[in-house]
């Protein structure tokens, strides 16, 4: 929306500065980062108020972890919603609207509100079953239906739909150029692994969060360069053409993240429930789907295919030997039960997460 304003810069100069991709990203991480902080404590307190509170814990986590989480059962969840507001709001301020935005967002609201209504059954339920899986994949598949045909039938998006992009390969055409239905169930799987894999990762404060706002800094980097003709022919990656703008959205999701994580830290005030990590896993995944590097995702969100990984591990080798491979998955979980203090495994996978970022950024130089 402010973009339009330097179409004025003859009444004004400096309202040039709009214009500016890095400065309308700089212009979101900081409105998110207030608008985090405003709303923060209004709707902590609403969410107290009316017991939206994940008391189904203590009967899930059993034994020592029982122990170690002891309190957080009246610590309210659905805090998804601050961060839901503070990226939509900042990126609608902020981003210039393209249909690449406008699927980002129609993806992000969507995945909220399937969050949200897993969260609000297990409130109410008190157990922690929530939304069947079955309706959570339905409701990702109609959501990459959507998307899809949004993308498909806009001309400016039609061809970069379709055209698959590998890290390590160097060239200026894409390896692939796939079928629409072969594009759409590859979007479908980078979506909601990766919305289900940040969702696996959110079990002890600050960790989720920490991880996704290192996750969407080197996704925001590779939004501006994908979005650049000259840094993208340089580096032989994908051109696409408004991708820039989904750097907005990323810096958005860095501000809206770190003021969440004020009130996220440890000892936790507000949960982001599945209302946040759902809805967040599934917009970075759309976000790397549409620049082109769903493959350095795999990269980039090292912690979060550890997380999923372990769970898959864990069920695997339970069901062949009867045994547990880890102390408890998702690994976490595992680093608590041996000796790891709460703050100290959060801390330490967000380093990891940090040189995982790194590494996947390193990617664009090695062609």
């Amino acid at each position: 929306m402010l973009y339009y304003l330097s179409e004025y810069e003859s009444l004004f100069g400096p309202l040039r500065l709009f214009r500016y991709l890095s400065f309308r990203c700089a212009g979101g991480l900081i409105t998110a980062l207030v608008i985090g902080f405003i709303i923060s404590p209004f709707i902590i307190q609403k969410l107290r108020l009316f017991k939206m509170q994940q008391a189904f814990r203590d009967a899930k986590e059993v034994g020592k972890l029982a122990d170690l989480h002891a309190g957080k059962h009246t610590t309210p969840t659905m805090g998804g919603w601050i961060i839901f507001i503070a990226v939509t709001l900042s990126t609608l301020l902020w981003a210039r609207p393209t249909m690449l935005v406008a699927v980002s967002l129609v993806v992000y609201l969507g995945l909220t509100l399937i969050g949200f209504a897993d969260d609000f059954l297990k409130v109410t339920k008190r157990n922690s079953k929530g939304l069947p899986g079955r309706l959570k994949l339905a409701g990702q598949a109609l959501l990459t239906v959507i998307a899809v045909l949004m993308l498909y039938t806009n001309k400016g998006t039609r061809a970069d739909l379709l055209e698959l992009w590998v890290p390590f390969m160097s060239g200026p055409d894409p390896l692939w150029v796939m079928p629409v239905v072969i594009a759409g169930a590859f979007f479908f799987i980078v979506m909601a692994g990766s919305s289900n894999a940040i969702n696996l990762t959110d079990g002890v404060d600050g960790l989720a969060i920490g991880c996704t706002v290192t996750a969407a800094m080197a996704f925001g980097i590779f939004a501006y360069c994908a979005g650049n003709v000259l840094i993208s022919d340089y580096l032989l990656i994908g051109y696409v053409l408004g991708a820039g703008e989904l750097a907005v959205i990323c810096t958005a999701m860095v501000g809206a993240g770190l003021a969440f994580l004020w009130y996220n830290a440890h000892p936790a005030e507000v949960f982001m429930g599945d209302t946040g990590s759902l809805a967040l896993g599934g917009l970075i995944g759309t976000i790397a789907f549409l620049v082109h590097q769903p493959f350095t995702l795999v990269i980039v969100g090292g912690v979060f295919v550890m997380e999923a990984l372990s769970v898959i591990i864990q069920v695997g080798v339970f069901k062949r030997t009867g045994r547990r491979f880890f102390r408890m998955a998702p690994v976490h979980h595992h680093f608590e039960l041996g000796g790891w203090a709460e703050t100290k495994v959060v801390i330490r996978f967000w380093i990891i997460s940090l040189v995982f970022a790194l590494a996947g950024l390193a990617t664009l130089k090695i062609r």
